[in-house]
C-alpha cells in the first residue's frame, strides 16, 4: 500500500506541473519542477506585485494593432494600463478572455486602458478571436517584430502566456500574473494602483 500511494503521489505531482505550466514551453515546466531563485516561473500562474517606490523606468512601447491602427503606450500617459500576453490557440488565454473583457467594461470609466498583445496571430485570427470572446479592447500584433515583447522581457518570459501586468500612471510595471488572470485578484492589483 505505502508503494501504490507513492506512485499515486508522483503522478499527482506530475499532472499538478504540467497543468500550471499553461502554454509555456517544457523548459519552463522542468524549471518549475526544479525551482526558481526568483520565487516564480513563468507560466505557473504565480503573482508578482511591486512597491511603488521599488519600481523601475517607464515601458515605453506600441504597434499596429489587428484593426490596422498604430497604438502607443503613450496614448494613455496619466492613466492605469492592464497589458495581457495572448494568442488565440493559447487554451488559457480562451479561457480568460470573458473576464478579461468584463473587467475591461468595469473599469473603462477609471480611466484604465486595457490593451492585449498578441504574440502569435496575424490580424484577422485576432479579430475572430475578438469576435468570439465580445473582446471590444485593442490588440498589438507583436509576432513580426516581438517589440512589445522584448519591452516587457525583464517581466515576462517570452513562454509565459498568457500573462497580464498592470502599469501605474507613470508607466511603471505595478503588477504581474503569469498565468490565467483571476478576476478578482487582478481587480484588487488594479483598484491598489488607481488609489496610489
Amino acid at each position: 500500500m505505502n508503494r501504490r500511494f507513492h506512485r499515486t503521489a508522483i503522478a499527482v505531482l506530475a499532472a499538478s506541473a504540467f497543468v500550471l505550466t499553461g502554454c509555456a514551453s517544457d523548459d519552463f515546466a522542468q524549471d518549475y519542477a526544479a525551482g526558481s531563485d526568483q520565487g516564480y516561473v513563468a507560466g505557473d500562474g504565480s503573482m508578482k506585485v511591486i512597491a511603488k517606490d521599488q519600481r523601475g523606468a517607464a515601458i515605453e512601447f506600441g504597434g499596429d494593432t489587428d484593426t490596422g491602427e498604430y497604438l502607443k503606450s503613450s496614448d494613455y500617459s496619466g492613466d492605469v494600463m492592464v497589458v495581457n500576453f495572448w494568442y488565440a490557440a493559447c487554451p488559457p488565454c480562451r479561457a480568460e478572455a470573458p473576464d478579461l473583457q468584463k473587467l475591461n467594461e468595469e473599469y473603462e470609466s477609471k480611466n484604465v486602458h486595457f490593451v492585449g498583445v498578441n504574440v502569435y496571430d496575424q490580424a484577422p485570427t485576432a479579430k475572430s478571436f475578438a469576435a468570439e470572446f465580445g473582446v471590444t479592447y485593442p490588440s498589438i500584433l507583436d509576432v513580426d517584430k516581438a517589440e512589445v515583447r522584448l519591452a516587457f522581457s525583464d517581466n515576462v518570459p517570452p513562454q509565459a502566456i498568457p500573462s497580464t501586468l498592470v502599469l501605474d500612471r507613470e508607466g511603471r510595471v505595478a503588477a504581474v500574473i503569469r498565468g490565467v488572470a483571476d478576476p478578482s485578484v487582478l481587480s484588487t492589483m488594479i483598484d491598489d494602483v488607481l488609489a496610489e
